[in-house]
């Protein structure tokens, strides 16, 4: 099962500002460069990546995509990177049109704004939500990143007003595996799933686990449930490297991906694997 990481940061902090990070022992220093995350994969059949906004300080976001727009369609290691999801500001009107226009030539494949970290009426405005729409009008799916307990309220109210928009919904869904707290997570994601125009990756999970807990075991419940929700043809796959050093690291990660979903057919594996995301991201 070769795979396409629709989730691969980078942190060059020479020309970037990554202020998250500093609360981040494992994150708050040193680069991770593409030439790292080519070490971690080798072997590991990783067919490409997408890149994926690091949540940079918000005087760079734009900086970050024009940096990344030079690496678009350039190889490390044997692994291409295929395009880039960019950082957007739906809830800044001023700005907005021409940072859309300029994005669609640096190899832009989407768009996210992280919303677990903004106040929950941020997504709730008109202005938001009328950007928002003028992103998918453009042809671009958007990267949701909500908490579970946002799934509903938060996100799914924003789904509804904006109907025509394509989805992803980000790191499985946020679930508290550290906590246990399965069903209000499982409650969410019914809703979600419900949504057609949405489709879930599997990303980011063994970060919500305790620390040096994350396995297969612990964390089969929330794939089974969200093969039965989305099925894999709605599902993609994300590394999330290097905040997957929180969990079970890149290779790790890998790993344990492949274990989860050695039950599918080839046909299944296939669409997690790669399917859904050339579809959804068209690389």
């Amino acid at each position: 099962m070769d795979l396409i990481d629709t989730h691969q940061h980078l942190i060059l902090r020479d020309r970037i500002g990554y202020a998250w990070t500093q609360e981040i022992p494992i994150l708050a220093s040193g680069d991770f460069t593409r030439e790292d995350y080519a070490r971690l994969v080798a072997g590991k059949a990783v067919a490409g990546s997408i890149f994926m906004e690091t949540g940079v300080d918000d005087a760079d976001y734009q900086a970050e995509a024009r940096l990344v727009a030079g690496m678009v369609r350039t190889a490390v290691g044997g692994v291409p990177m295929l395009g880039q999801i960019a950082s957007i500001r739906p809830e800044w009107d001023d700005g907005f049109d021409a940072w859309l226009e300029e994005a669609q030539g640096l190899g832009v494949v989407g768009f996210r704004r992280i919303l677990h970290v903004v106040p929950d009426g941020v997504s709730q405005t008109e202005i938001f939500r009328a950007n928002l729409r003028k992103i998918g009008r453009a042809g671009y799916p958007f990267d949701l990143n909500f908490l579970a307990r946002q799934l509903i309220p938060i996100g799914a109210a924003l789904v509804r007003a904006c109907p025509d928009q394509p989805y992803v919904l980000d790191h499985c869904g946020v679930p508290d595996v550290a906590a246990g707290a399965f069903d209000e997570w499982r409650q969410g994601i019914d809703v979600m799933a419900g949504f057609p125009n949405i489709v879930v990756k599997l990303s980011g999970i063994t970060t919500y686990c305790a620390p040096g807990t994350a396995s297969v075991a612990l964390i089969r419940p929330y794939v089974d449930h969200l093969l039965q929700a989305f099925g894999p043809d709605r599902m993609l796959w994300g590394g999330d490297w290097p905040v997957v050093n929180l969990g079970a690291g890149l290779p790790g990660w890998i790993d344990m991906t492949r274990e989860l979903l050695a039950g599918l057919s080839a046909d299944e594996r296939y669409a997690v694997g790669q399917g859904t995301a050339q579809r959804v991201y068209g690389v």
